[in-house]
Parts: structure tokens; sequence; C-alpha cells
């Protein structure tokens, strides 16, 4: 059996929240889709997810089972905690046809475990859930009262446990490692896949004490015209001379996701760079002056939106969300998030990247932080001078 990231005590401790959870909404079963909270609960560690795979928590059970293909269900009994007969694995001529489903053959062997009445919570939003596989799964549960349970478990994983920031702490250092990767290969005349190849391999092996693992999402880096789109990927494009570089990596350890957003400058900056980069900066200086336990996640985002303004900017996206476990294709947790309207109010042991973007005409900048809201105000897991990294 692989080593587990946790003791499981840290599981139990999971499973008593959820089921806590469970028990105020009513809910006889809750069906886990999202993958990252299947891995939460179980230390279920595969990529298996591309055919459909449940974990199931029932109300009054020891145990929960995860359920998936047959031949990595080896997988989950070398990965997850639970019994060997909580892992089951539907059989493999389920596997994309078009005459059958998965989870027709999930539905009955929860009607046959005595789990098919009452009421059964579902992730509605998981990203490998497909609108197929639920109506299969609905139609599978005629007796049952099938409710949303979206983010039921993402709201849990928002308070980091101390183990948890152990693994945060070493993900940052990879993600620094990548930073650093970047500047070093990035200079005219470099392709864009020469550098990402360099970043990744920081990404994968940038420590000698602990491995990386794949992030989920992948590493962007923006120069020249591209840098006005956040979300593009790279090409054998060419850096250019006098190109500002927005970077934006990250670092993984045993599953846990730290994100670093640094702007690397290629010769000389248009005053207009340096004006907004300055502008950024003190916008971060004014959020990590605001994130503390008792603040609504709309005044962070607020302290920032007040400096910007002064400077003549503005910005209509989120400045940050929760971050921890992931897989791809995201890393936040789908919970708090700095923008207006969200009261969420801070507490100890939730992390959030803080990612304050401004992207321009032909140019953009980046400065983020992986930030642990303390019992006394907040630590920024990450560490790497913000000042635009001038390459001449």
């Amino acid at each position: 059996m692989i080593p587990l990231p946790f003791p499981r005590e840290e599981y139990d401790r999971r499973l008593r929240a959820v089921r806590s959870e469970m028990q105020r909404r009513g809910l006889d079963l809750l069906v886990v889709n999202d993958i990252a909270n299947q891995h939460y609960l179980t230390g279920y560690d595969g990529w298996s997810f591309y055919t459909p795979q449940v974990v199931l928590v029932p109300l009054e059970e020891a145990e929960p089972v995860w359920i998936g293909r047959a031949m990595d269900a080896a997988g989950g009994r070398l990965t997850a905690w639970m019994k060997p007969d909580n892992v089951v694995g539907f059989p493999e001529e389920l596997v994309q046809r078009t005459d059958a489903h998965p989870m027709d053959w999930i539905a009955r062997w929860i009607v046959d475990r005595g789990w098919g009445r009452g009421s059964v919570g579902i992730e509605l939003e998981a990203y490998y859930y497909s609108a197929k596989a639920h109506a299969r799964l609905a139609a599978g549960l005629p007796d049952a009262r099938i409710h949303d349970a979206d983010l039921l478990v993402n709201w849990i994983r928002a308070v980091k446990s101390e183990a948890e920031v152990a693994y945060l702490r070493r993900a940052a250092r990879l993600a620094e490692a990548a930073v650093a990767a970047a500047y070093d290969v990035i200079e005219p005349g470099i392709r864009e896949c020469d550098a990402i190849a360099r970043i990744q391999a920081a990404q994968v092996a940038g420590s000698p004490d602990f491995a990386g693992d794949i992030t989920a999402l992948p590493p962007t880096i923006l120069g020249g015209e591209n840098a006005s789109a956040p979300h593009i990927m790279w090409s054998d494009r060419r850096f250019g001379a006098d190109e500002t570089v927005a970077l934006e990596l990250a670092g993984v350890c045993r599953r846990y996701a730290a994100g670093l957003a640094r702007t690397l400058q290629l010769g000389k900056a248009s005053p207009k760079v340096g004006e907004t980069g300055k502008a950024v900066l003190e916008g971060m200086e004014a959020v990590l002056e605001a994130m503390r336990p008792g603040v609504a996640a709309e005044e962070v985002e607020a302290a920032w939106r007040a400096v910007i303004g002064r400077y003549g900017l503005k910005k209509a996206s989120r400045i940050g969300y929760s971050i921890g476990v992931a897989y791809p294709p995201d890393w936040g947790e789908h919970t708090i998030s700095l923008r207006p309207g969200d009261r969420t109010v801070l507490q100890p042991g939730n992390v959030l990247h803080c990612i304050l973007g401004m992207w321009m005409d032909g140019w953009g900048i980046e400065v983020s932080e992986t930030i642990l809201v303390t019992a006394t105000g907040n630590e920024t897991l990450t560490r790497c001078p913000r000042a635009i990294h001038v390459k001449p």
C-alpha cells in the first residue's frame, strides 16, 4: 500500500465533519463526484476519472465506498485507506459504450446495498459528472429523494489542518522553483515551449526532498500581445525584445497546490508598465493588511480596489479564491472568492490564492501569493520578490 498523505485520524475528522453536515441537511447518502473531494475523503489517487467514478458516504456506515473502473480498483486498494471490500470496480465491459452506462451498474449496487431509499445528496456540478451520468444514476434510484449537495465537502475543505498546511508549504517551494526557472530561461529568441519544458521540470523535481505533482492548471506564460488574454496556451512563438511577460505558475505536493504569479520584463519597460506595476504591488500590500480572521472576503477585495482606483484602474474579475487539494482542470475550491458581494467571514486555516492581474492592450502584469489566514493575521506561504523582475 502506498503511504497515505495523512494519518487515519485526519480522515476520521473529515468524515465526522461531512456526516455532521449531512445530518443537518437530512441526507442519508452522499454521492461524491468531485475528484478532489474523493481524494480528500479517501486518499484515492489515480488518473482514472475519465470514466465514471464516485465515492459513497452513507450517514451511518463507518467507511465510505469508492466505485470506479475495475482495472482501477487495484489503485484504490493501494492508495485509499478503506478495507478492500469498500473499493469496488464496475465491469470493464461498461467502459465507453453507447448501449450501457456505468451509472446503471452503480445505481444497482447502491440499491442492493440498501442505500437506494431516503434522501440522497449528489454533487451536481463536479467537472467529470456528465448530464448523461446523472440521468442514468437518477433513473436507477427511483425510490430516492435526490438533492443537490454541491460544495458540501468543499466548504469543509476550506479550513486547512496543520498537516494540510505542511503540504502547501512544500508546494510553495516548488512554485518558487518554477518562477526561478522561468526567470532563468526566458529571454529574447527563446521559444515559449522550451521555457515551459524548463518550468514543468522545476514543478516536478524542483526539490531534492520531495516530489512535485502535475499541476491542475498548466503553467501560463504570456508575452507580447498574448499577455492581454490570461488563459491562452503556449506555442513555438519566440519571446521578443522589450516584452513584458506575465507568469502564472504553481507547485503541487501530494495534490495540494500553491499558486504563484510574477511578471518578467525583458529589456526596457514602458512608463505605463512601470506605473501599473506600482499599483499592483501597492494593491497586494493593501490585501495583506486587510486579510485577517473576522474580515469578510469582500472587504479584502475592497482594499485592493481602493488602491487601483487611485491609479485610475479598474478590474472586473475577482482577485482571489480558496485553494488546496487540486485535480485538473482547476485548482480553486469553488468556495471563498475575493470579490464584491462575498460576505464569507475569513477564519484561521483558510488558504487563498490572491492573484492581482491587470491585462492591457498588448501586455499584462500578474502578481500573486498563496496566503494562509492565521489566528492573528496572515502568512504568505509563497516567498519570492514581488517587484517586476527586469532582465536586461
